[in-house]
């Protein structure tokens, strides 16, 4: 919807997954959108490089999160709201009502339910 102030739809999808679930890492971004992970990771490097995310490691995975500290980030958290609202109400759904679970029992996730 907003590609074309973002640069790419990619763009606008890692930044709608990590504001409906926080933390996110490529690969779970990728098969949320059934897109390659290769794209995923170029979008999560750019805005980490422009403060926009911070990330940090977790076992093998590398975590993405917004920067607190982004000047911008109650205006962005605003528009990528206000945008949703163009959003497939499938699309929508699977954005605000997914629960993430841990892959193994007694697995720690860093997700908050």
């Amino acid at each position: 919807m907003i590609e074309v102030l973002f640069g790419s739809r990619d763009k606008e999808n890692v930044l709608q997954y990590i504001l409906a679930y926080e933390k996110g890492y490529a690969s779970q971004i990728a098969d949320f959108y059934d897109t390659k992970p290769s794209q995923i990771i170029k979008q999560l490097e750019a805005l980490e490089i422009g403060g926009v995310l911070v990330s940090f490691q977790i076992g093998r995975a590398r975590v993405y999160q917004y920067n607190p500290n982004y000047y911008f980030l109650n205006e962005l958290k605003a528009l990528l709201i206000k945008v949703r609202e163009s959003y497939r109400p499938e699309l929508l759904e699977r954005l605000l009502h997914s629960k993430i679970a841990p892959r193994r029992k007694n697995k720690p996730s860093f997700f908050n339910p």
